[in-house]
């Protein structure tokens, strides 16, 4: 007896079974902790808590105290006992021998068997259930009743008598069909959490999986960037000695033409030296017949000859006779330009697309630059022609339009409070707040308002960082995979966000701007 009496201070008096992480309430009954969760939150609705067994009213949303000592034993009872099964419930007429109880009458406090079930008395008030040894469970503590009924406002369990004294104005219902309603409302709970726990599963198993791909995807892209890095240096290698060969042809060309012109020079120079003496003899003569035979027009001659030669090497001087940087600086920037051109190509980088702005889109009260690359707020009415097309404010779209494959592009900001920058579909609304970009289902956007940042879509917004380390800004559009990103090009650059969706049309790029800001794209 001592031992049954032991089992039952250590049981639930809910599941009838040993507590697990026992908790106990103001009354001093104990519990599981989650038992008692649960039969509390059933009576939440109700707005008052009572005790399961003694149906005491406890405070508003209680504090469960764990039950240390009660946690000690059944602790100790669970790891030092070898693990049994539960003691079956025997009839209590069978003295002779134990036979199992099929029933347990709660009239009479007593577990019956096959035998004795049968000559029991069938009369209302001899309660049948399940066998069991815990009758003050299953009977009200008040009037040592059988609970047949459940009071739905008070959420409690009540025998017959509790029905005239204060429940007989609410919302009662047999305690069998209560418990049908409840099981299935549970088998629905439970349904639901089953789903919910496979969907976990599911994504706990994807993610698992993706984690398990990542280091061999990380060490893929590290090998592929070793690799270009690589070919990056041996392609410099290349393009260096290109253009140290270049600089040492010019070097020795130059050369070689000054070194021929020097000797050109010096071989008029020998002819001149020849004919200055030849003119001083003449001066020197006193022979006025020997004097008259020289020819005043040849020397006339040699005079103009000299004039040719020096044009000619003061043109070789300028133009030839010096090291021609700029070809040099071609020859390098078309040699980084196809390194360049190599890597975005091995890297999947998209050129960045020429996005020009559609004045037919602008808004009135957006003034649109000649090269149509800058849109700006302005006071100022452009004054344009209303069309269905054109946005009534603030905004502007681009001419181009992306219906598939990968493009870039990028745009500078104005440093005041608000602009937007995104895509949007050219059939959005062009009249409202709704027709701004982020602010509907058709379009996504990247912007700064009220000194803080993030992206909008449908009208939601995502916070980002309330700072930006510069004002450059890239957008890249697979159109595709359903990804449109945005980046901040600052050092290092920096992911922002990623929207990921369907797209059905063709998109433009879509520009917002007000309160004297403006959005340039960048060449």
């Amino acid at each position: 007896m001592a031992s049954a009496t032991m089992q039952e201070k250590q049981s639930c008096l809910i599941c009838e079974k040993i507590c697990s992480d026992p908790v106990t309430l103001r009354c001093g009954h104990n519990f599981c902790r989650l038992c008692i969760d649960c039969q509390l939150y059933r009576q939440e609705g109700s707005g008052d808590y009572t005790c399961p067994d003694c149906t005491e009213d406890i405070p508003e949303d209680p504090a469960l105290s764990e039950n240390i000592t009660l946690s000690d034993i059944t602790e100790h009872v669970l790891y030092t006992q070898p693990k049994q099964e539960e003691n079956p419930i025997f009839c209590t007429n069978c003295i002779h021998s134990p036979v199992p109880a099929i029933k347990t009458c709660l009239l009479c406090e007593a577990s019956l068997c096959d035998d004795h079930l049968r000559v029991h008395s069938k009369s209302a008030e001899h309660v049948l259930a399940e066998p069991t040894s815990l009758f003050h469970n299953l009977k009200c503590s008040v009037h040592n009743k059988v609970m047949e009924y459940y009071c739905y406002e008070d959420a409690v369990c009540i025998c017959v008598y509790c029905v005239a004294e204060k429940h007989r104005t609410h919302e009662l219902e047999p305690l069998n069909e209560a418990n049908k309603k409840r099981r299935e409302e549970l088998r629905n709970v439970l349904n639901k959490l089953t789903s919910e726990r496979e969907w976990t599963e599911e994504r706990v198993q994807s993610l698992m999986e993706r984690k398990n791909e990542i280091p061999s995807k990380v060490a893929v892209i590290t090998g592929k960037v070793s690799a270009l890095f690589r070919d990056i240096r041996r392609q410099l290698e290349d393009l260096e000695k290109r253009v140290q060969s270049e600089i040492f042809r010019q070097e020795e060309q130059v050369l070689f033409s000054i070194s021929d012109l020097v000797q050109q020079l010096e071989k008029k120079k020998d002819q001149l030296s020849k004919e200055m003496c030849h003119i001083e003899e003449l001066c020197n003569m006193t022979n006025p017949v020997t004097f008259s035979k020289g020819s005043a027009a040849d020397m006339c001659d040699t005079a103009e000859g000299e004039n040719d030669i020096k044009e000619q090497v003061d043109n070789n001087v300028h133009n030839a006779l010096d090291v021609n940087e700029f070809l040099i600086a071609l020859t390098l920037h078309d040699g980084l330009d196809n390194v360049v051109t190599k890597t975005r190509k091995d890297f999947n980088v998209p050129e960045t697309s020429d996005v020009l702005l559609d004045l037919d889109t602008a808004a009135s009260n957006v003034a649109v630059s000649r090269d149509l690359k800058s849109a700006y707020w302005s006071v100022i009415n452009q004054r344009r022609k209303e069309t269905p097309e054109r946005f009534q404010q603030y905004q502007v779209l681009s001419i181009k339009e992306f219906l598939s494959g990968q493009h870039y592009w990028e745009v500078e900001t104005s440093e005041l409070e608000y602009w937007m920058v995104g895509m949007t579909y050219a059939s959005t609304k062009t009249k409202g707040e709704k027709s701004w970009i982020g602010n509907n289902n058709k379009s996504w956007c990247f912007c700064r308002w009220y000194n803080e940042y993030s992206v909008r879509h449908d009208s939601k917004d995502i916070q980002l960082l309330s700072e930006m380390t510069c004002n450059r800004y890239g957008i890249y559009l697979d159109y595709e995979a359903g990804q449109m990103s945005f980046y901040e090009l600052c050092h290092p650059i920096r992911h922002l966000h990623t929207f990921n969706a369907t797209f059905t049309e063709p998109l433009h790029a879509a520009f917002w701007v007000t309160d004297n800001g403006w959005i340039k794209i960048r060449r």
